[in-house]
């Protein structure tokens, strides 16, 4: 996971926080706001575990983002016993596969069209 992405609108910016297994490459959570809160990553580390059965003892990777660090995050991973694991500073590599699916949805969604609504922006980020 790294920081939530932000994405402007004409009616203000949108923000997107997307959890990706390592293992299948799938984004398996996000959660998408007109603000930035720490709930944002806490909500999708709560959409992923929804879809996976059996979460416990998982790793759950992160930037060192205050979101990340946020009682909220934290109560999250533990609520469901997963286990936090931070990057180092000035690691890029660290979190290599998520910047590179928010480099894709950038180029292959976002940067198509100026979005006027959040709401636009919202389904064209799920869809």
């Amino acid at each position: 996971m790294v920081p939530p992405s932000e994405h402007p609108t004409d009616e203000g910016k949108l923000y997107l926080c997307a959890v990706k297994d390592a293992f299948s490459g799938r984004i398996v959570g996000y959660s998408i706001d007109f603000r930035m809160k720490a709930g944002l990553a806490a909500n999708a580390l709560n959409s992923a575990v929804a879809r996976r059965e059996d979460v416990a003892g998982c790793i759950v990777h992160s930037d060192r983002g205050s979101q990340f660090r946020a009682e909220s995050f934290t109560h999250a991973l533990d609520q469901h016993h997963l286990i936090g694991s931070m990057g180092q500073v000035g690691a890029a590599r660290d979190n290599a596969a998520m910047e590179s699916f928010f480099a894709l949805l950038q180029k292959n969604v976002l940067n198509r069209q100026r979005w006027h609504t959040r709401e636009e922006l919202c389904i064209a980020i799920f869809t």
